[in-house]
């Protein structure tokens, strides 16, 4: 099927689930951040089990084709992975810059960094077990990481961090492609933040993250979330590269940024996950403006590589309007897979 709909990743957490004003009012947190839940420990697990349901049961509701666990269980999208390894100091964080150029809190590397045991295998499979559809789970990536962290090991080095971060994600991977993920897909946000060092050694380092994996993944690259990060470029500072990635479909934003989808043709025989919704308008999309956005897109990528999504981030919409939006978006996809049909 052409133009198959799916999610980034996150979908909103309800708000008997998390403190969404609080989510909202802060930095999206590094290290654990226990207070935002509003369910006690002891029954936090049956919380984010009906809240997945929720996401999941919305998603399908909406005709998305690719189904996401909407990161129920995350307080951000990298941080329960990224505290789950061995080799950082939990109690004692340490600081560093967020792509907003504030300081945040953050793990503190103080040893070597390793993956002790598999962190969101069962997601996958309470995931596949309600579904019938595809589905996808998302990574944090390891140079993202190795930029959310301070490092008091390795010399130092972010590059040697981000190498032994590779590994960890590389194992974790290969487990949740196992455990009956349909896709994986790595979000490396900061390969577009710090494009300058990303050169230096960010492919390297999603390349040893993806080595011997045989499923199918993606990488993600934003430009922030809207609701944080308000101005956005109208071109990707790292994009191009990623034509050397291991990788098999590539995620990005156009519809805010208003993106320049030319830069699509330094991408060939890459599959497209195209964000096509706007999340920083709280106004619902017409499916012919979805529709007109995907076309742009097609000027540059044949129709059977692009997959239609929205600019990241949905998390921090009300449920109402996600789900109004993610409407928008398959009759959007629709629009266009029927136009195309027409033309065999």
């Amino acid at each position: 099927m052409l133009f198959p709909t799916t999610l980034v990743g996150s979908y909103p957490q309800p708000e008997w689930l998390i403190d969404r004003k609080k989510l909202a009012g802060r930095f999206p947190p590094r290290v654990r951040a226990k207070e935002l839940w509003r369910i006690a420990p002891e029954y936090l697990e049956e919380a984010w089990n009906d809240a997945t349901l929720l996401a999941i049961r919305a998603q399908e509701k909406a005709g998305i084709d690719i189904i996401s666990d909407g990161e129920m269980r995350r307080e951000s999208y990298s941080n329960r992975f990224a505290t789950a390894l061995d080799g950082v100091d939990l109690d004692n964080p340490g600081e560093a810059l967020d792509r907003s150029g504030h300081p945040n809190p953050v793990p503190r590397v103080t040893g070597k960094i390793s993956r002790r045991h598999a962190v969101m295998v069962e997601d996958v499979k309470f995931l596949t077990s309600n579904t019938q559809r595809r589905v996808k789970i998302t990574v944090p990536g390891p140079f993202t990481m190795s930029q959310q962290a301070q490092i008091d090991f390795y010399g130092g080095s972010r590059e040697k961090a981000a190498m032994d971060y590779a590994k960890a994600v590389n194992a974790e991977i290969k487990d949740l492609h196992a455990a009956g993920a349909d896709i994986v897909q790595i979000d490396e946000p900061y390969l577009q933040a710090r494009p300058d060092e990303a050169r230096q050694y960010g492919l390297n380092a999603l390349n040893t993250a993806l080595e011997g994996v045989t499923g199918k993944t993606a990488v993600h690259i934003c430009f922030g979330y809207a609701a944080i990060i308000h101005a956005r470029p109208n071109g990707y500072s790292f994009l191009s590269e990623m034509a050397g990635c291991r990788c098999h479909q590539i995620s990005i934003e156009t519809a805010q940024s208003n993106l320049d989808t030319s830069v699509l043709t330094t991408l060939p025989g890459k599959e497209i996950i195209l964000g096509v919704i706007d999340l920083s308008d709280p106004n619902i999309e017409t499916a012919d403006l979805v529709a007109e956005r995907i076309r742009r897109a097609l000027k540059h990528a044949p129709p059977e590589n692009i997959i239609v999504a929205q600019d990241c981030g949905m998390k921090y919409l009300p449920r109402d309007v996600a789900d109004a939006k993610l409407a928008a978006m398959v009759a959007g996809a629709r629009i266009v897979r029927r136009e195309y049909a027409s033309k065999s």
